[in-house]
């Protein structure tokens, strides 16, 4: 298996794949993988979020009451929870992709290496999003235990890993964009966190604001708020898959702007200092 070491040998192309061995994303997202999962901070992430979701499990188990509508919410509850902190832990990742690298002073080896920055930028996206993959996989026992006797769990895992997926690709998006532009890995990770509670506040607002057309416009703008939303929709007040999907236009804009922006602008910010280069 090819690996970013072994790519060095090779001549530099920024633009062109790496021939004969696979495309350099998917060598990059290799390496990024084996750093997250066979360096520890996969697992201890994945870890924690089992100890989580086995708290929220137990609190939805032991306090609804048996009936149908109730499992649903309680199902519904632990799907919020997992996407929400999956994809927190998502954003985290992503945030330390090229900032982390510059601190390192891995960033050059990496930029020698026959791989366009372009992709660079995906492959490491790529590894921080199997982060969200292990999230949905760990969430699974939990929706099954919470959901079994109503036909809801297939439902329920299908829409998280579907709607999870594209909230995780937008944030990580923006994550990585942060740490690109970033001058230090403080700086990305705190802006990144900044970003992230600045999103999921919206979601707390209180009954009455959320009810008028103000609080429906803060949710709908709201990448994190509006996908929430269309999974309660459908799990709890039993919408169509095709009803509310207006709602999905906040997380599905934020993936298509801030990765074309990546894409686009890969090749001057991905360098050895942050901010983007005059040249």
């Amino acid at each position: 298996m090819t690996s970013v070491s072994e790519l060095i040998q090779a001549p530099h192309s920024e633009d062109r794949p790496v021939r004969g061995r696979g495309h350099g994303w998917v060598v990059i997202a290799q390496q990024e993988c084996r750093d997250l999962w066979v360096g520890g901070r996969g697992p201890m992430l994945a870890f924690a979020f089992s100890i989580l979701l086995s708290c929220i499990t137990y609190l939805a188990a032991t306090n609804q009451v048996l009936n149908f509508l109730e499992q649903r919410e309680a199902v519904n509850l632990a799907l919020q929870v997992a996407m929400a902190v999956g994809v927190l832990v998502t954003l985290i990742v992503s945030a330390d992709t090229i900032s982390g690298e510059r601190e390192r002073g891995t960033l050059e080896t990496l930029l020698l290496t026959p791989v366009s920055r372009r992709g660079i930028v995906v492959g490491k996206m790529a590894g921080a999003l199997s982060l969200w993959l292990a999230c949905w996989v760990v969430s699974v026992p939990y929706i099954w235990a919470l959901g079994r006797g109503v036909s809801v769990v297939g439902e329920a895992l299908l829409l998280g890993l579907l709607v999870g997926t594209l909230l995780a690709a937008a944030l990580a998006s923006v994550g990585t964009l942060i740490s690109a532009l970033s001058n230090s890995n403080k700086v990305s990770v705190s802006v990144s966190l900044l970003v992230l509670v600045a999103l999921t506040a919206p979601t707390q607002l209180p009954t009455g604001l959320a009810r008028t057309w103000v609080g429906d416009a803060l949710v709908r703008i709201n990448p994190v708020g509006s996908a929430l939303h269309y999974v309660s929709s459908v799990l709890v007040r039993g919408y169509n898959w095709s009803q509310d999907l207006s709602y999905l236009a906040a997380p599905l804009l934020t993936a298509v702007l801030a990765g074309g922006v990546l894409l686009i602008a890969s090749p001057r910010i991905v360098r050895l200092t942050g901010g983007v280069s005059q040249g």
